[in-house]
């Protein structure tokens, strides 16, 4: 593998995929025409789960009783984005019959990610509290990461929520953030070499008995690729249950939009 000269390139997704800087917007526009189209005894806005203005979430319910719950977190790099950006996400489990919550957490560089790590610890065992059935965490992106480090060895998650945990689905994530430090956005990230340790999922101990499919668009960046295979082959050497998927032709933000489809192998991979 060469050496890389370009460490910012390497992580930037939206110059590498054709019409990258328009997703954004598009995202905004499906998820408000979804939760338009969303009856609204249906949904649940800006539910709060702590004190910080940010620390809310939303919340969608299938028709009938929930045969679980599924949690979504969003990317952005830990310092963009909201939870409203990414509520036609739900679509795909919420069909399936499953409850689904898009929480919203502080960002960088008002936050670290450490941080942020723990806003969705609290968010998931808060909402484990409150709905009934099993779990399952997908995250984006910054959302892969903080997905998976709810099933860490040291992870602040309840034991009470982490005992329903079913599934863990971390989407392009990134699981060794040291490369960061490297990065411009690290300004923003504040990250110092002993952070970026501490917070690598890479470097952290599974909890005993954790699993997830890790999925990852083949069309991504190359360290995107790189780093959903190096935790799957990590943690399979400290007995996690590990599945890698690399979809072919997915990209960093094509492949996150498979959890609209009911039908879509994401959705089921999550749900099961």
């Amino acid at each position: 593998m060469p050496a890389i000269a370009d460490w910012d390139d390497a992580y930037a997704n939206a110059p590498h995929v054709p019409g990258g800087a328009e997703y954004p917007a598009r995202w905004a526009e499906a998820a408000a025409a979804f939760r338009s189209g969303l009856a609204a005894d249906r949904r649940r806005e800006g539910l709060p789960y702590g004190r910080h203005p940010r620390e809310r979430v939303d919340l969608f319910l299938p028709e009938g009783v929930g045969k679980g719950l599924v949690v979504f977190v969003h990317g952005g790099y830990w310092r963009a984005f909201d939870r409203d950006v990414w509520s036609h996400l739900a679509a795909g489990p919420l069909a399936r019959g499953w409850v689904v919550a898009i929480p919203g957490y502080p960002l960088a560089p008002e936050a670290r990610v450490a941080e942020i790590t723990g806003s969705i610890a609290e968010a998931v065992t808060q909402l484990a509290a409150a709905i009934p059935g099993p779990i399952a965490l997908a995250g984006h992106s910054a959302g892969g990461h903080l997905v998976i480090r709810q099933i860490c060895a040291d992870s602040r998650l309840s034991e009470r929520a982490a005992g329903r945990l079913a599934r863990v689905v971390p989407i392009s994530g990134l699981f060794d953030l040291r490369p960061l430090l490297r990065l411009a956005l690290n300004a923003d990230l504040r990250l110092d070499a002993a952070e970026a340790a501490a917070e690598s999922p890479a470097l952290l101990a599974p909890r005993p008995g954790a699993a997830a499919h890790v999925w990852v668009g083949a069309d991504e960046r190359p360290e995107f690729v790189r780093q959903s295979a190096l935790i799957a082959n990590i943690w399979t050497g400290l007995r996690a249950e590990m599945t890698l998927t690399v979809e072919p032709g997915r990209n960093h933000y094509s492949v996150v939009e498979a959890l609209a489809d009911p039908q879509s192998p994401l959705v089921a991979a999550l749900i099961g």
